[in-house]
């Protein structure tokens, strides 16, 4: 097999910058290395930023019109290219076909929302404010921005980011994750193919070093971040501490109550999308089964009927329903999880920890996995497993269930499965949570909402895309004016005008 050399991509170019540091990069459904990927030193992060600053002088300068030809340009070349964005995806994440292309599909929705810039970056105009005084304010950008993404959506997250920020006249480094980055270097010659002036739009490859480099540069002037929790607060931390603008988003624990009057093949086939689908890799995936009084045997049952039949295979395959796990070691760390939940005392309803596929020995591999009678004490329930297995919880009341979530130091997504409207709006009002389904088992936002959690879900007062991003990525300007007539003018007056 040919290992593939992938560069950064700065200033409208691919280039190998001049940091000789490389990391691999792997097909996680063969354990096979396809990628060498070149990782930024400090002179490659400071040609990015002066770049982007260098553009910045004049994209923010850009009129509307000429801003949004870009866009929509670049909203047709995505959607020409779902195929090799999907299949790039698969080959280094390991997630199915279909749902490559549903991420992509969600990115699109973001371009398109930032089709409407024109609308969305209108001021406020009042007249006559005070005698002969108007008073207007309107958004300019930021600057220099850059988004720091994780590789459980290399396509989605970036297009969360980096439309609205260009929309809004600022400049975009991408720092992608080092597990998944081609899709982020076909984003980059689209982004250009589009119109889109050099520098505008960057990719930057490294690690902790060229994290650090962004939080910390003078010249740029906000961060976007999704990832753990841990990472979300030092990203915050260190960026605030450095006069950046910073949304952080971290991790989730996200849980789904289902009640007696639920519809239970509707809710464990939601459940089992919700659980398994791209391999549980994903913030918004439902990891704990909060089972309400009686229905928690039958619900149970139903869950390990649909975990069984998920189809496990390589992405590729047209019949794949999950992928395989990222990497290795995010497998072993699984495995401990649900070994440690067993001896705990729960009960291993679906055992995915030596699943294989196969001919794909090498690929990192992880079958669907259920667990009954999880204690809110055990490491299953605690942490982020970020991985196709699913905890099932047995409370007694709504009440009950509520108070369960409203303890947990997540915030990020829930959902219920009901057919009562009072136990529905109970459950919305009352839980301490950003992003609420009801009979929704993944209520990730529209575009034109905005998408974030609560608690250590969210780190920073913006959430991502929407007119929230509309918001963190531009800076409010109100001028109070005065146009007096020459033969009218008087003195200055030591009063605030009120009149």
């Amino acid at each position: 097999m040919t290992i593939k050399t992938i560069p950064h991509f700065l200033n409208g170019e691919e280039t190998n910058g001049v940091g000789e540091r490389t990391q691999p990069v792997f097909n996680p459904a063969t354990g096979e290395q396809t990628g060498e990927l070149r990782l930024a030193d400090a002179a490659d992060l400071e040609t990015a930023v002066a770049n982007a600053r260098k553009a910045a002088e004049t994209w923010g300068d850009i009129s509307l019109a000429k801003r949004t030809a870009v866009l929509f340009k670049f909203r047709e070349l995505v959607a020409a290219h779902i195929n090799e964005l999907a299949e790039l995806i698969t080959s280094e994440h390991g997630k199915v076909i279909s749902d490559a292309k549903g991420e992509i599909g969600r990115g699109l929705e973001v371009i398109e929302f930032a089709c409407g810039i024109p609308q969305l970056l209108k001021g406020a105009y009042s007249d006559q404010a005070s005698t002969g005084i108007d008073v207007f304010s309107y958004r300019q950008p930021v600057g220099v921005v850059a988004g720091i993404t994780p590789f459980n959506f290399p396509v989605m997250v970036p297009l969360w980011m980096a439309p609205v920020a260009i929309a809004t006249g600022n400049t975009f480094i991408l720092k992608p994750s080092e597990r998944d980055p081609s899709p982020s270097m076909l984003l980059a010659k689209l982004w250009k193919q589009a119109g889109l002036p050099d520098g505008v739009f960057q990719v930057l490859h490294g690690g902790k070093e060229t994290v650090d480099g962004l939080l910390t540069h003078p010249d740029v002037d906000a961060v976007s971040f999704v990832g753990s929790t841990p990472i979300a607060k030092y990203v915050q931390a260190t960026a605030t501490a450095h006069g950046k603008r910073v949304q952080a988003l971290g991790g989730a624990k996200n849980h789904a109550i289902i009640l007696p009057d639920a519809d239970l093949d509707n809710a464990a086939d939601h459940l089992a999308s919700a659980a398994f689908g791209s391999a549980g890799e994903r913030c918004m995936a439902i990891s704990v089964a909060v089972a309400v009084g009686s229905v928690a045997d039958e619900l149970v049952a139903k869950v390990k009927d649909r975990a069984q039949a998920v189809k496990v295979a390589e992405g590729t395959d047209p019949e794949a329903e999950m992928g395989p796990i990222i990497t290795a070691a995010s497998k072993e760390r699984m495995k401990g999880i649900v070994t440690a939940a067993a001896d705990a005392g729960a009960n291993l309803i679906v055992d995915g920890r030596e699943f294989t596929v196969a001919g794909k020995e090498n690929g990192y591999w992880f079958g669907p996995t259920v667990i009954d009678n999880v204690g809110t004490d055990m490491t299953a329930y605690t942490e982020e497993i970020f991985g196709p297995v699913l905890g099932v919880v047995r409370v007694e009341t709504v009440e009950e269930a509520i108070e369960l979530i409203n303890s947990n130091p997540y915030g990020n997504g829930t959902a219920i499965f009901t057919s009562s409207g009072s136990n529905a709006r109970k459950f919305h009002r009352g839980v301490h949570v950003g992003m609420i389904g009801i009979n929704v088992p993944i209520p990730v936002p529209v575009a034109y909402h905005s998408f974030g959690g609560w608690k250590s879900s969210l780190f920073g007062d913006k959430h991502i895309y929407g007119e929230e991003g509309v918001s963190f990525y531009t800076r409010a300007k109100v001028i109070t004016q005065r146009w007096p007539e020459p033969t009218h003018a008087s003195g200055a007056s030591y009063n605030f005008p009120s009149n």
